[in-house]
């Protein structure tokens, strides 16, 4: 009994413990809400209405897990601002909201705003769609009184037309010139008189100008005898003028009594009104004057040539009448203005293209679809363009265009190894060498052994015939007949082989890749590649030159055959010449003992700083330092280092000669700038590996990385170097390194999860731990065992651990401490959550039956 309540304990004390390691995957403490996505913040918000909580509560239950007061904040805004993005969103969506919106927006009463509302209307009139949703086509003329842009305003400067008829209000300008000097303002009464000074009363309303003129002129006569010998003069013109009353009735948009100028003419009436409406008629716009029909005004006259036939001046009392229309039509597809339009009884399907402005450049015209209206249903007509002109539009016509079909009648097209390769005429008769010779005849490299033609069947499915091009032109083979759309494909030699190069390569200034011709030499080959280098031999050149034959059944069968040749240096014509085959590879070598020199740099604390080339094969880092006129007073040898950067980054930072040798360039400062500020970067970047930063990259990014963080500094100890020269710690130097010899160094660097990252004052009784306790111990995030030291050479040294003890290495001047970061834990999911309860069930499970 006591066996089970131990291992029931036991089994308590295993569960709370990873209980608790579950709520502690849930930590908010080191959430950064501004780093946070919007929809990591849903995510979250989500997640607290899932079990019931509000906004209030999610704050609440974020701040018992950890999250900091200020981060709490922010998150209460975030959500906030989510929430008003979401019912707007929501708004939006609505098109109740939106029409009361707009009824606000232009329901101000102001012109400018009625304007909108007007344009706004007709836009949305010409985007209706009928219940099939196709657009309703707009009415031939409804713009040109509906557009603000267009103004239909009478002249008030011009001359008086001669025409006008004098009404009550008119001013008349009466001027006397000659003899005798006079001028007279006379107001026309309501009774159509003026009264003139010394002549008496003179009725003029209901006269025109040119009537009132000459009865003016009659009448003065008598008072001014100079009239009648011409020796004075009489002119008659309008003061201001007066306005009359029109009125518009019928199918107009805007119906009843206008105010307008005596000049106004009945356009300048249409366009206070609107126009005629949707069922108002633009072919018999009535003028009515004294109860009879004064003019009858047709549009389309004015809107497709121009001429304003009807358009008279309106008089008083004028009344103006918009009929309905009696036959309106739709002309649609491939017109140049598809609209709706109005026809007259004597017009036909002709005169209804030519008001659409004619066919497009794609359309068919030997027929038109016509769909017509009957007493019961709708039927189709096709109207051919003989016709045109003989049928006789009905109200509710629609006439569709159709589109050319996207073909050819006549097309055939010859590809490939000719002259002029391309589409031709499929004239009558025509054969395969004909259209050959259409085509100027065979290229030179033409493949005569077959050719082939890509053909149509009679279900259009394809077909393929071939033939041999050298018997067709030769008239040995019977010629083929060509049909429409058939496609000739004659093909060149070249493009029925791999295409054939040569490859070059070592010694010579420019190796590479080149085209293979017939006869190609091996000296004509150096010399496309820009001849020798310096260091090339002309002796034991080697050709690799491909297998066709090999044995596949044989293990020791010959991959490529291998020639070497020897020619002249000045490649000089010879009588001997080795002639290349297509795919050779051409390898140069390097003469015999050539070496080009190779450098190293030494810097910092040596009596003669600077470049030195290197002398021997076994030169070592103790002859170059000997070289250098050995360490000043104040150098710092422990701290002594040598960077290889290798071939490759020596070539990247001087670049190369024309000859490719390596340059070096650049003072020896900027140098060290540089390569001070590459040490930086790998740091920084290396500690950021080590703290788990970026976990989730890609392979290439991973790559890149990786090519960042290798180091090139070599560890060396240039005390023991000085002390045994040629031992095995004396190292090799080779091209490209650089040594460094530091001043005394009297600080420790102090970085990474840190509480003060700093530099500390070098002290040989402190320990590692001491260094760190002085930049303010460890973050509560440290990674204490990876923690780790960079000595001033390069080298780098890891502490260990003895039972439960750290051993820290030992701290040198110049040192650089790192302490890393701990890797963020993953946290668990339901799943693993699942997969553990079920586990322990098990378990438990398992240990009860082994007890009973």
């Amino acid at each position: 009994m006591n066996v089970k309540k131990i291992i029931a304990a036991l089994l308590f004390f295993f569960c709370s413990i990873v209980c608790q390691y579950v709520f502690a995957q849930t930590n908010y403490s080191d959430v950064k809400v501004d780093e946070l996505k919007d929809a990591q913040v849903r995510q979250l918000m989500q997640r607290a209405e899932s079990v019931g909580y509000n906004d209030t509560q999610l704050e609440q239950m974020a701040a018992a897990q950890g999250m900091k007061p200020e981060e709490v904040a922010k998150l209460r805004i975030r959500v906030e601002k989510i929430r008003k993005s979401e019912n707007s969103d929501n708004r939006g969506l609505n098109p109740m909201a939106d029409n009361e919106f707009s009824e606000r927006t232009y329901d101000d009463g102001s012109d400018s705003t009625s304007n909108k509302r007007t344009n706004l209307n007709n836009k949305a009139k010409a985007d209706l769609k009928d219940a099939f949703g196709n657009l309703i086509p707009k009415i031939f003329g409804a713009e040109l009184f509906r557009n603000n842009d267009i103004k239909f305003e009478p002249n008030m400067r011009m001359a008086t037309p001669k025409s006008y008829i004098i009404g009550p209000d008119d001013q008349l300008l009466v001027d006397l010139t000659g003899d005798n000097e006079a001028n007279y303002k006379l107001q026309v009464s309501p009774e159509g008189t003026i009264r003139l000074q010394y002549v008496g009363l003179i009725s003029v309303g209901g006269l025109s100008i040119e009537q009132a003129t000459s009865k003016i002129r009659t009448v003065m006569s008598g008072t001014y005898p100079s009239l009648k010998s011409g020796r004075t003069h009489v002119s008659i013109n309008l003061g201001n003028i007066r306005s009359i009353k029109i009125t518009l009735l019928g199918e107009v948009v805007k119906p009843g009594s206008y105010t307008l100028s005596s000049l106004s003419t009945v356009f300048n009436a249409l366009n206070a009104s609107g126009g005629p409406n949707e069922n108002g008629s633009f072919r018999k716009i009535q003028v009515i004057r004294n109860n009879k029909i004064v003019s009858t005004i047709d549009i389309y006259n004015f809107l497709l040539k121009g001429i304003q036939t009807g358009n008279i001046r309106l008089q008083d009392q004028d009344v103006i009448n918009i009929p309905v229309y009696q036959t309106r039509v739709e002309m649609s597809g491939e017109v140049k203005r598809p609209a709706l339009y109005e026809v007259l009884n004597n017009e036909s399907l002709e005169d209804v293209i030519n008001f659409s402005g004619g066919f497009s450049n794609k359309a068919y015209t030997a027929k038109i679809k016509v769909l017509q209206n009957t007493n019961k249903e709708r039927r189709i007509t096709d109207v051919n363009a003989d016709d045109f002109s003989k049928y006789s539009p009905l109200n509710g016509d629609k006439y569709l265009v159709e589109t050319i079909l996207d073909r050819f009648a006549n097309r055939v097209e010859i590809l490939g190894a000719v002259f002029r390769p391309g589409q031709y005429e499929l004239d009558k008769g025509l054969s395969l060498r004909q259209l050959i010779q259409k085509a100027d005849g065979l290229k030179e490299d033409a493949f005569l052994n077959r050719g082939y033609i890509s053909r149509l069947n009679a279900d259009n499915s394809l077909g393929l015939i071939s033939f041999d091009v050298d018997k067709i032109l030769k008239g040995t083979e019977q010629d083929i007949p060509l049909r429409r759309e058939d496609k000739v494909t004659i093909s060149s030699i070249f493009d029925l082989r791999e295409e054939y190069k040569v490859d070059i390569k070592g010694e010579v200034r420019s190796p590479g890749v080149f085209d293979y011709a017939e006869g190609m030499t091996l000296e004509s080959l150096i010399q496309m590649a820009g001849g020798f280098k310096e260091g090339a031999t002309p002796n034991r050149i080697e050709i690799a030159r491909r297998i066709k034959n090999s044995d596949a059944n044989s293990i020791s069968a010959k991959t490529a055959d291998i020639l070497n040749v020897n020619i002249s240096r000045d490649l000089k014509l010879q009588d001997t010449t080795f002639i290349l085959q297509p795919f050779d590879i051409v390898s140069i070598r390097s003469s015999e003992g050539y070496q080009i020199q190779q450098q190293v740099r030494v810097e910092g604390e040596v009596l003669y700083p600077g470049i030195y080339t290197i002398t021997r094969k076994d030169e070592r880092i103790s002859d170059v330092i000997k070289r250098a006129g050995g360490l000043t007073v104040l150098s710092f040898a422990e701290g002594a280092s040598l960077k290889r950067p290798g071939p490759d980054k020596v070539e990247e930072e001087g670049g190369k000669d024309k000859d490719g040798k390596s340059i070096k360039t650049g003072s020896s400062s900027n140098k060290n700038a540089i390569d001070r500020k590459e040490e930086e970067m790998q740091k920084i970047a290396n500690l950021k590996r080590l703290q788990g930063v970026g976990v989730q990259q890609d392979t290439a990014q991973l790559m890149q990385e990786v090519k960042i963080l290798g180091s090139d500094l070599v560890g060396i100890d240039l005390v023991r170097i000085l002390k045994s020269p040629s031992s095995k710690y004396d190292l090799l130097v080779e091209d490209g390194d650089v040594i460094r010899v530091p001043k005394q160094l009297q600080t420790v660097k102090v970085t990474g999860e840190v509480l003060r990252p700093t530099n500390i004052v070098y002290s040989p009784n402190k320990s590692m731990k001491q260094y760190i306790n002085g930049a303010g111990g460890f973050t509560y995030n440290a990674n204490k065992k990876s923690a780790y030291i960079q000595y001033a050479n390069g080298s780098v040294d890891a502490g260990s651990k003895f039972l439960f003890f750290n051993n820290y290495p030992r701290v040198k001047p110049g040192a650089e401490i790192f302490v890393p970061k701990q890797a963020p834990r993953e946290k668990m999911g339901i799943q693993a959550l699942i997969g553990l309860s079920t586990a322990f069930a098990s378990l438990a499970a398992i240990l009860i039956t082994i007890l009973r």
